[in-house]
């Protein structure tokens, strides 16, 4: 069984390691060229998922409900990083 300990180490540990591969990618990659700017736009978006998703996890609401509502937040990650990336709704903050 998996303590709620060990369940937070897990959630924080996959931004870690996406903001990690991005680091190398940036790194070693050629046409990879993040700013550190765009770093740190990953780093909160990820983190704030991360934390968000720590949160209903540790609700007290049904299993089908936590995962719903899980769903839910990386679905709104999804589309705000796509937006930010190649700009699907033409908002203010759409990349190239």
């Amino acid at each position: 069984m998996i303590l709620d300990k060990q369940k937070t180490k897990i959630i924080f540990a996959v931004p870690v390691l996406l903001i990690l591969t991005a680091f190398f990618g940036n790194l070693f990659v050629e046409g990879w060229n993040w700013s550190p700017l765009d770093f740190l736009t990953a780093a909160t978006l990820l983190f704030g998922t991360a934390f968000l998703i720590n949160l209903v996890i540790r609700s007290g609401k049904t299993r089908v409900s936590r995962l719903l509502i899980c769903f839910a937040i990386l679905l709104v990650l999804a589309l705000v990083w796509i937006e930010l990336a190649v700009g699907i709704f033409g908002s203010h903050f759409a990349g190239s």
